[in-house]
C-alpha cells in the first residue's frame, strides 16, 4: 500500500478565465488560499477576485472591478474599489512598474496585487489565444503545400511575441520552424523539431 501524502498546510489558487466581449477580452482572475486542515471560516483564508476589461487594438484596460468573497478583517473589503485605478494602464512594458507604484504595499492589498502582477500575462496568452482562434476559423486547414514566408513576414507575424522566451528568441527555434514552412496551428502537439538540413 502506498503511502498517503499528508494533509498540506497552505494551498493557493489561482485562476484566470477569458472571454472576448467586442472590441475587448474580460479577464476574471481569482486568488484562493486555503488551509485544508482547518474546519472553520478560516478553511478558506482569502478569495479575490479581479474582473479586468482590455481593449484588443491597444491592451489598454478600460474597465477593472474588484471583490473580496473571502477574507480575514471586516476592513478589507475597503480597499478594493482603489483597483479601479488599474483603467488607463497599458498591458506592455512599464505595467509592473505602474502597478508597483500604485497598489503595492499599504496602498492595496497583497492578494489583490499579486493577481494584478499575474493579470500582465494571463492578458497577453488571452489575446494570442483569441487571434489564434480567429486564424483557425479563417484558414481551418493547413495549407498545401505548406506557406513558406519570408524573414520579413516572419519578423511581422512573430513581433508581439519575440524574445518573451528561449523559443521565441530573434532567430530562434519557432522563426526557424515558420521559416521552414512548419504550421504551429495544425498537426502533432508538442510542434516536432524540424530538420536543419530540409532548408
Amino acid at each position: 500500500m502506498a503511502e498517503r501524502v499528508p494533509l498540506p498546510v497552505h494551498r493557493r489558487m489561482l485562476t484566470f478565465d477569458a472571454f472576448e466581449e467586442g472590441d475587448g477580452i474580460l479577464v476574471t482572475a481569482a486568488l484562493r488560499d486555503e488551509r485544508p486542515w482547518q474546519t472553520d471560516a478560516r478553511a478558506v483564508l482569502h478569495h479575490m477576485q479581479l474582473d479586468v476589461r482590455v481593449r484588443k487594438a491597444d491592451m489598454v484596460i478600460v474597465g477593472a472591478t474588484a471583490d473580496m468573497l473571502s477574507f480575514p478583517h471586516v476592513e478589507c473589503p475597503l480597499i478594493a474599489p482603489k483597483f479601479e485605478e488599474l483603467v488607463g494602464l497599458r498591458i506592455g512594458s512599464g505595467f509592473n512598474t505602474k502597478l508597483q507604484e500604485k497598489f503595492r504595499g499599504v496602498s492595496g492589498c497583497s492578494h489583490l496585487f499579486e493577481l494584478s502582477r499575474a493579470l500582465g500575462s494571463a492578458v497577453f496568452q488571452s489575446m494570442m489565444s483569441s487571434n489564434m482562434r480567429a486564424r483557425l476559423a479563417e484558414f481551418p486547414e493547413p495549407a498545401d503545400p505548406p506557406v513558406m514566408p519570408t524573414r520579413e513576414q516572419v519578423s511581422r507575424m512573430v513581433a508581439p511575441i519575440r524574445n518573451t522566451c528561449h523559443i521565441w528568441s530573434e532567430g530562434g527555434v519557432a522563426e526557424s520552424k515558420i521559416l521552414h514552412g512548419v504550421d504551429l496551428n495544425h498537426g502533432p502537439y508538442p510542434v516536432p523539431a524540424v530538420d536543419a538540413g530540409s532548408a
